[in-house]
């Protein structure tokens, strides 16, 4: 059994639809950095947005399904941490899909086969992929059994809270004081931009932290300061 066989025998899906579409799922494996390298190869970022919207509309009937009891708020705080970068990137880990990522050297050199926004791109990249060569049935199985799973232990974990709410319902309730955020960094190329945000109450810094867009790096940093409240907050 070749490699490739053996990726799709893992995720439980029959390798017919690997041969009969192998152009799709090589361009859903080559990052951009290749083309601006000189190579010929489509990179992934079309198949990128159809994973993307795919992901989303199969996780939301799921949830909407599964919850019937939810609110609005509730079921998109659930969607939002099951498809977020970090979440996505161990789902590529799982299946060791980024053995399969082809990079620029230079990206390659600098570890981008472990970037979590890489392989989270990458993970969506082949649900476009394997939307367009199987059809809805075998895509929506591979999200239920690689994606969805993930939930009990994001719930557990607590990465389905909105952090930026609890914060600010903490420091209002607790000392009249709401936080605000501020950008300290922001470092890569338009298209794959890396923000570093901190949180602060007046001028003192409570929390920080990254992510690919400044929503999502607030976020972070609220996380980050709910965590460490008590450093804080009786100091």
């Amino acid at each position: 059994m070749s490699e490739i066989e053996d990726l799709f025998s893992r995720i439980d899906v029959d390798f017919v639809v690997y041969t009969q579409a192998a152009d799709l799922f090589k361009e859903a494996f080559t990052h951009r950095s290749v083309t601006y390298d000189g190579g010929q190869e489509n990179d992934n970022e079309r198949l990128e947005f159809l994973g993307d919207a795919v992901l989303e509309l199969v996780t939301t009937e799921w949830l909407f399904r599964h919850f019937p009891d939810l609110s609005e708020g509730k079921l998109t705080s659930y969607r939002s941490a099951l498809v977020k970068r970090e979440n996505l990137a161990q789902v590529a880990r799982k299946i060791d899909l980024g053995y399969w990522l082809k990079l620029s050297r230079g990206e390659d050199r600098s570890g981008g086969r472990n970037k979590d926004y890489l392989l989270a791109n990458l993970v969506e990249a082949f649900i476009g992929a394997l939307y367009l060569a199987a059809g809805n049935e075998v895509t929506r199985e591979f999200i239920h059994r690689f994606i969805m799973v993930e939930l009990d232990q994001i719930l557990q974990q607590g990465h389905h809270i909105d952090a930026k709410s609890e914060l600010q319902e903490i420091t209002q309730g607790e000392l009249g004081i709401t936080p605000h955020y501020q950008v300290l960094n922001e470092k890569g190329k338009d298209h794959e931009k890396e923000f570093e945000i901190g949180v602060y109450l007046g001028d003192r810094l409570i929390g920080q932290g990254g992510g690919r867009s400044k929503k999502e790096a607030q976020m972070s940093a609220a996380l980050k300061a709910i965590e460490n409240q008590d450093d804080w907050f009786n100091a």
